[in-house]
């Protein structure tokens, strides 16, 4: 998938999750930050970042500008996605399916969080396996990036459109051997 250059998009942030981390030394404790961020434009550019620091407002400017490197667009189809897809990173699975206009966006705190800052408006999901949030987010993003156009799934198959989408099979020829 193409990466896509952050400027000139006008792209808001989101914090999905800040965790605080310890490593114990001789004198005491140390603390660090880690902070998923994720960045979009509401018309289907997105993209996800993981920022650590000794500082949460740190933590969240490095996750912000690890997240505009990394901006993929992510195929719609009138607010939401063209057909049924599954996401998988680490243990965490990620179902999304489309939903009918009116429904909304039924999902989880970081699923929910990537498909409205994409701009998705209407669409179903449920997470499966873990309930880490940086690997529901990352399985999130690996489901919306497997979206495939018509004319890929065209050239993978080797037939057009209307027989892809045509409701009756096409004919052919019977053998005599088949008769039998």
């Amino acid at each position: 998938m193409q990466k896509i250059n952050p400027e000139g998009l006008d792209l808001s942030e989101t914090v999905v999750s800040v965790n605080r981390v310890s490593k114990v030394v001789k004198g005491g404790r140390r603390f660090g930050f880690a902070a998923l961020v994720v960045v979009g434009n509401g018309e289907g550019i997105i993209g996800i970042g993981y920022g650590k620091a000794n500082d949460v407002s740190e933590a969240i400017r490095k996750g912000g500008a690890k997240a505009k490197k990394n901006l993929i667009k992510v195929r719609m189809k009138k607010r939401t996605i063209p057909y049924t897809v599954i996401g998988h990173y680490g243990a965490a699975t990620v179902i999304m399916k489309p939903a009918s206009p009116g429904t909304g966006v039924i999902a989880g705190s970081s699923v929910r969080t990537i498909l409205e800052a994409a701009g998705f408006q209407d669409i179903l999901s449920k997470s499966l396996g873990s309930s880490n949030s940086l690997n529901i987010a990352k399985a999130t993003m690996n489901g919306l990036m497997s979206l495939k156009s018509v004319k890929n799934i065209e050239k993978l198959r080797g037939k057009s459109i209307l027989e892809i989408y045509s409701k009756t099979p096409q004919a052919r020829e019977v053998t005599e051997s088949e008769v039998r």
